[in-house]
């Protein structure tokens, strides 16, 4: 099921064809052919469609929001699972989870400790607190805002050699139709995996004395933030398997077609165009730029042939700025304006990158290492993986060599 995401972006195309035909009308000064009348009536009947899809899929999201929440039972509140029931079993484990960080495994009772223990003698986070968790990287993040999610089962996801998808007209009964076979007659076997993110947190033994609100708060702030840096760095440039890393898209392993600038140390108007241009139209339409904030700082200036600025601050709070009328988000791990160096990248994120969550968050719990220090110490293991899905639909710009 597409998420409200994906239907607005479907609706942003729909808008895109209305304005494409009336736009061709104006040009030539004339009304709306029978043909164009039937497309955009369509277009129409298709973007309310959309936009009642997009309510009430917003309205499912924020349910499944609100469901994710640690439930608080007050005094006078009955406990609407009952003593078996999946949520009493939910905040059991939870209680175990922060019992666990507090005291370690092999003080609890047996059955609390098979609540959270897996195999490896590790903690396991809590489902509904490791889904609060990947629900705030977003947020902190760059690229999990840009590029497509999966949740999978699996340390690697196997992708087949395939290109894109080839249509062409012809009548069914006869075979008269033409088309390519996108696959190729040897196709190899291509692997994207999971890679394993560890961290470190130390928090005083005192403050483990706080309530589990505090514990609570305290985790999915110091996870989530501790991971979104780390996994931002890895999406834009990290090494690859080899390197037990995601793949980055920024990286030669990443396969994403590239256009070298006419400079090796400037960048000028018509870099940005060829590189706009350089992208296929159907992923052009939901490019965005990522550029790290000096290079940001360096496109600023541009002008136009009248003198205005084509970098566009944003003027509203959330909002990326822009330049040539398409978004401009920052990417800090990406190399600064230099001969050779990979200094911008334009494209639908989206469809061009794709981000692997495996679920399985654990941790292992260090009481004596900073034990004289009146410290306890967190090793977090999380299990992500990211790979170019699709390359054609992102562009680099290279800057020319010395």
């Amino acid at each position: 099921m597409p998420t409200s995401v994906e239907l607005r972006q479907q609706r942003a195309g729909i808008v895109e064809s209305m304005r494409a035909i009336t736009q061709t009308a104006e040009a030539e000064n004339r009304g709306l052919t029978g043909e164009e009348r039937t497309a955009y009536d369509r277009h129409e009947t298709d973007f309310t469609g959309l936009t009642e899809r997009i309510e009430r899929q917003e309205a499912e999201e924020q349910r499944a929001a609100q469901m994710a929440e640690p439930i608080r039972r007050g005094a006078n509140r009955p406990d609407d699972g009952g003593p078996g029931g999946d949520e009493q079993r939910a905040q059991e484990r939870r209680s175990a989870f922060y019992q666990a960080l507090r005291r370690g495994l092999p003080r609890m009772a047996p059955e609390q400790r098979a609540l959270v223990e897996n195999a490896a003698g590790e903690i396991l986070v809590p489902e509904d607190l490791e889904t609060e968790i990947n629900r705030s990287l977003p947020e902190l993040t760059i690229m999990r805002g840009l590029a497509s999610q999966r949740s999978i089962s699996s340390n690697r996801v196997r992708r087949r050699s395939l290109a894109e998808v080839s249509v062409g007209w012809g009548k069914l009964e006869t075979n008269e139709q033409t088309l390519t076979d996108s696959m190729p007659s040897a196709p190899t076997d291509e692997y994207t995996y999971v890679e394993d993110l560890y961290g470190l947190a130390k928090v005083g033994e005192d403050e483990l004395d706080d309530s589990d609100v505090n514990l609570d708060s305290f985790i999915r702030d110091s996870f989530a933030r501790a991971c979104a840096e780390a996994e931002d760095t890895a999406f834009t440039i990290g090494g690859g398997h080899a390197a037990h890393q995601p793949v980055g898209y920024m990286t030669a392993a990443g396969g994403v077609p590239t256009v070298t600038a006419a400079g090796a140390t400037a960048i000028t108007t018509d870099d940005m165009m060829a590189l706009i241009y350089a992208t296929p139209k159907q992923y052009r339409r939901n490019g965005k730029f990522t550029i790290p904030s000096g290079t940001e700082l360096a496109i600023a200036t541009l002008k136009d042939a009248d003198g205005r600025y084509l970098w566009q601050p944003s003027m509203q709070a959330g909002r990326p700025n822009t330049f040539l009328g398409f978004e401009v988000e920052n990417q800090e791990d990406m190399a600064a304006v230099a001969a050779s160096a990979r200094v911008a990248a334009f494209g639908d994120f989206n469809a061009g990158y794709r981000i692997y969550d495996r679920q399985g968050m654990t941790v292992k719990v260090l009481t004596e290492l900073y034990s004289e220090d009146g410290m306890v110490g967190w090793k977090i293991r999380k299990r992500v993986g990211g790979d170019v899905v699709r390359p054609q639909a992102l562009r680099i710009l290279v800057m020319k060599a010395a």
